[in-house]
């Protein structure tokens, strides 16, 4: 039962740790070389696996923390961008139009694939030095 508590303290403390370096990284207090992809991943994975079940088990839950994080950014093709619509929805009281809709999708999925192809650029620079 005292886990619990201790175990939301720990997520809400990785939370504002994620959102800080994001919002470092977007003003430049922090360099984009912190973000990783699925080569750095697999690498930490092996890595914690053989440090035992107990870090492999703590990668685990900072991953699937991290992917939860990035889901709700208020980029439109995630859920975080499904939420702005409808807080625009909320305060205007109409729907936002069909054609802002899909002009927000095509914006996101640049955000989008700019984020996955700076991770993988990042992995591959790691490998390479």
């Amino acid at each position: 039962i005292a886990a619990i508590p201790a175990a939301f303290k720990e997520t809400w403390h990785q939370t504002t740790q994620m959102l800080t370096l994001l919002g470092g990284i977007l003003t430049g207090q922090s360099s984009p070389k912190n973000i990783s992809g699925i080569i750095t991943i697999g690498q930490v994975a092996n890595s914690s696996a053989q440090m035992g079940l107990a870090w492999f088990i703590n990668f685990l839950a900072l991953v699937s923390l991290s992917l939860a994080v990035m889901n709700l950014l208020p980029i439109p093709i995630l859920d975080g961008g499904q939420l702005v619509y409808y807080l625009i929805e909320l305060v205007k009281g109409s729907p936002v139009s069909e054609r802002a809709q899909i002009a927000g999708q095509y914006v996101g999925l640049v955000l989008l694939v700019a984020l996955m192809g700076l991770a993988f650029y990042n992995d591959i620079l790691r490998i390479a030095s």
